[in-house]
């Protein structure tokens, strides 16, 4: 099936409030405009240097995510485009994004990525590390960062039951520091959830986004991407 057409399918199987993330890591800049004239305008990227080397020579008004694990070393090179950044996992990584923003005389939406599954090798703040941080009002002080929500992964099996459980102890965090006294509503909106895999699930569990890969562009090879 063409680009298109799996484009097509998907974004007709999304309600209304939930936006589509294309993840177009590995995929070539021709297969990204394919889906751009398509009318496929938000994309993400794991690799910053994926990111730096397809943004130049695709059109202006791509909306990019970074939704791959960030170094805060990396962080100078995507600040002066990037849209949003889903995989922020540390504090460390959010103040450097204040401090690039700063730098590029803008602001940059982030997501914080909690960590809801089983799998160690996953990235994120633990559910309670997250609750402090907005119970001690860390975000006050960052004056170049706006704080959209939280994105999580759940883990890689097929016990849907499993995803689901993920996904829903996600929303009810998301919920809890939506009415939180300090958190700002209007502000704090999205909550990201869901891939090639489990987006369907995740959509049924409240997630405002999905990022899916592998549907729209297929597999390369040995490259398992989502």
């Amino acid at each position: 099936m063409s680009i298109i057409h799996n484009l097509s399918e998907i974004l007709t199987s999304l309600p209304e409030h939930v936006r589509l993330v294309a993840v177009s890591k590995f995929q070539s800049v021709e297969a990204i405009k394919e889906a751009y004239d398509a009318g496929q305008h938000i994309f993400g990227e794991n690799r910053v240097q994926e990111l730096v080397a397809k943004q130049p020579v695709l059109p202006s008004d791509i909306e990019w995510h970074c939704i791959g694990t960030l170094q805060t070393n990396k962080v100078k090179y995507i600040a002066p485009f990037i849209s949003m950044i889903e995989s922020v996992d540390s504090l460390k990584l959010l103040y450097e994004i204040d401090r690039q923003a700063e730098k590029c005389k803008r602001n940059i939406s982030i997501l914080l990525e909690v960590h809801i599954a089983e799998e160690e090798s996953k990235h994120g703040f633990m559910p309670d590390e997250c609750r402090g941080l907005f119970a001690e009002g860390v975000f006050k002080a960052l004056k170049h960062v706006r704080v959209c929500g939280l994105m999580g992964m759940a883990t890689f099996t097929d016990n849907h039951e499993q995803v689901r459980c993920e996904f829903r102890a996600l929303k009810k965090l998301f919920e809890e520091i939506r009415a939180m006294p300090d958190t700002d509503i209007s502000q704090f909106t999205e909550l990201s959830m869901g891939m090639s895999d489990d987006y369907r699930i995740a959509i049924e569990e409240g997630s405002t986004v999905v990022r899916v890969g592998t549907l729209i562009f297929g597999r390369r090879g040995h490259e398992l991407h989502k």
